[in-house]
């Protein structure tokens, strides 16, 4: 065919065109990054990468995943050359409302992009994800003869990548697990956007790397294809070690005028440098034009069918040897529950509900896993080092670093890298991941909990130790403000349940949903059974409910969760020895309780009752949305202190007289 006989750099110029057409239009965007790793992507993407344009989800392609996704316009031109269904028009449209071509890649919005990258190191993080999911996946369900499971992931970073401090999380974890089959390309260009990084940035990367257990190739010219390429062999050569490709680019490569420097990083070219830049690439071609004969070069569509055909008359053999597994890692794969799953589990809550025991939340929480667990071969768990005191660990447990096939991932002191390649791992498919720390350290893991919202993956995360009730542990441990943050949080579910049975419920309704991640957020001291009938405990995965009736007519509504329900129950039961009309509604889950329809929410609070107090542990002005500005609540307005639980409880005026006291001044 002709277009073997092209040269490459000629077929890399074709994506700094792009880049640098679509910035231009836009206004905005990063043209230096795509410019300067044009010559990586066009050995990786034509010569490498095992995908299928026609077929984006292909089980068996390998993941690449843009670290540094603000060179997102190289992404979205590779996507466009090699055959996906991503337009020239849709090109044009870079970081306009609607279009399939944000800002930076964002999962769900354009067709190949495996992972929203943006906030930097994170994308390396997923990549983590990716290859350690591939390597279970594969040790679980591989057999002799069948690789079924069996591909690589490619990632690209940049500088700031690795000056973020979650690359050292993930890519020391990485090592440690040996994932062979993760190929990162270091963008070595020595730039950021406030100029020359070696002000502030003067790390021995390879020696870095090389001490997390990865091996470490370059710098090599990333503007020499044969380099290039030799650099790959060697990598999948190595298959007990992650690999870092060291590449020495010039930013904005091409550019006559800007290349090399920080002008480039972050804003177009300009008119002028464009014309500039075309004649020194001998691009001939206007804005957005690519000429026939280098889409042909650049088209994988035919090779992608092949190699997909290929996969599958292998999976079609392994379909026919081993017909359980197959269908199970279809299942998987597809994100199904099993079929049986929700009656067993609704069986297994109704059996928490008549042993009635009074047992820390987290504990509770354990008890579900051992549960569910054998039922539900995709979960595949961790802790950030707290796995005794989050109780992640069930009796099923085997972890990943002595067993590939295991199902726990010991993630060591690493809150955030954790999170991040829960994201990666949910994203790759075949697991549900749920991963554990104390929720005060879900502030470590902020942006990664934030991104598996954004993304909506099935991500759970597991909040242990959830207010003052840590006792003396103190202040730096006890969360006060970080349940309204995840409440705050589009997409998330944050459940705080009262006791085993509402642990038992979160879990389930956890599990349930696949559009977006769930917070379990459990106790460390214990909690009373709270007895419901059929109707109540049905109600619970409506997110709210009334949990004691009032007495005659309703006067008052007191709205608690978590370890403060019985408090409020406590308080009830004084109320109607005074004659008071005082309904208690449980509402361990916020935004599953404000989904339902209005008739269900008005039941449970109706309107006209006016008198409402609120009683929880952490920031107390979450809850004026429920109790209006005319209603009380009971919670906390400071930090914590260190001391015995109930000696803080009574300091800080969380008590049964503080919530009678705060009823009777409303009603």
């Amino acid at each position: 065919m002709p277009a073997v006989a092209l040269p490459q750099r000629r077929l890399a110029n074709a994506i700094r065109a792009l880049a640098m057409d679509a910035v231009q239009q836009a206004n905005s965007g990063h043209p230096g990054a795509p410019m300067g790793m044009a010559d990586i992507a066009e050995v990786l993407w034509r010569g490498v990468l095992k995908h299928n344009p026609k077929t984006p989800q292909w089980i068996n392609r390998d993941r690449f995943v843009l670290s540094n996704g603000h060179g997102s316009m190289l992404q979205y031109a590779l996507l466009h050359l090699t055959g996906y269904d991503l337009s020239i028009d849709d090109l044009k449209q870079f970081r306009q409302l609607h279009s399939r071509t944000p800002g930076h890649p964002e999962y769900g919005y354009t067709v190949g992009v495996e992972t929203t990258t943006g906030p930097l190191g994170q994308g390396l993080a997923n990549a983590v994800g990716f290859a350690l999911a591939e390597k279970t996946l594969a040790a679980q369900f591989n057999r002799d003869g069948f690789n079924v499971i069996d591909h690589h992931t490619y990632c690209f970073l940049g500088d700031g990548c690795l000056m973020e401090g979650i690359s050292h999380e993930v890519s020391s974890l990485a090592g440690t697990l040996k994932l062979g089959k993760l190929i990162a390309f270091y963008d070595d260009n020595g730039i950021s956007i406030d100029g020359e990084v070696e002000g502030w940035f003067t790390d021995n990367t390879a020696q870095r790397f090389a001490a997390y257990g990865w091996q470490v190739i370059g710098q090599i010219d990333g503007h020499d294809s044969e380099a290039i390429r030799a650099a790959i062999v060697s990598a999948h050569a190595d298959t007990t070690r992650p690999t870092l490709i060291i590449c020495k680019t010039v930013i904005g490569c091409g550019s006559p005028n800007k290349q090399g420097k920080e002008d480039c990083h972050g804003a177009p070219l300009g008119a002028a440098e464009i014309v500039a830049t075309r004649e020194a690439m001998g691009w001939e071609y206007g804005a957005f034009e690519v000429p026939e004969d280098i889409y042909e070069a650049w088209d994988c569509s035919v090779k992608g069918d092949v190699l997909e055909k290929n996969w599958q008359g292998q999976f079609d053999a392994y379909q026919k040897a081993h017909p359980e597994l197959a269908q199970e890692l279809t299942r998987r794969l597809k994100g199904e529950l099993p079929a049986s799953f929700e009656l067993q589990a609704k069986a297994y809550i109704q059996e928490v509900a008549n042993k009635g025991e009074t047992i820390a939340s987290r504990k509770a929480s354990q008890n579900a896993l051992n549960a569910f667990g054998p039922l539900l071969p995709e979960l595949l768990g961790g802790s950030a080092d707290l796995a005794g005191s989050n109780l992640t660990l069930w009796k099923g447990c085997h972890g990943i670093q002595e067993n590939p096939a295991g199902n726990y991932v010991f993630y060591g002191v690493r809150e955030f890298g954790m999170s991040a390649i829960m994201n990666g791992i949910a994203l790759h498919g075949g697991f549900i991941p749920y991963g554990a720390t104390f929720l005060i350290f879900m502030e470590y893991a902020r942006n990664a909990v934030r991104m598996s919202a954004l993304m909506k993956q099935r991500v759970i995360y597991v909040f242990t130790h959830d207010s003052i009730g840590l006792g003396e542990d103190g202040p730096t441990h006890q969360p006060i403000e970080q349940l309204a943050s995840l409440r705050g949080t589009p997409n998330m579910s944050v459940w705080r349940p009262a006791d085993a049975v509402e642990s038992a419920v979160a879990w389930l309704s956890a599990l349930q949903k696949n559009n977006g991640p769930s917070s379990l957020v459990f106790s460390r001291q214990n909690l009373a059974h709270l007895e419901r009938d059929a109707l109540q405990l049905d109600n619970i995965s409506r997110g709210a409910y009334t949990l004691v009736e009032e007495t005659g007519v309703l006067e008052a509504i007191i709205i608690a969760t978590g370890s403060e329900i019985e408090l409020a129950v406590r308080a009830q039961q004084a109320l109607t020895a005074q004659g008071k009309g005082v309904r208690v509604v449980s509402m361990p889950c916020i935004d599953v309780f404000m989904a339902q329809d209005v008739a269900y929410r008005n039941k449970v609070l109706p309107p006209e009752v006016r008198a409402r107090v609120a009683v929880e542990a952490s920031y107390a002005d979450y809850w004026y949305k429920f109790v209006g500005l005319d209603g009380k609540v009971i919670g906390m307005t400071t930090f914590g202190e260190s001391a015995p639980i109930k000696d803080l409880y009574q300091h800080f005026g969380i008590t049964v007289d503080a919530v009678v006291e705060a009823v009777n001044s409303l009603s």
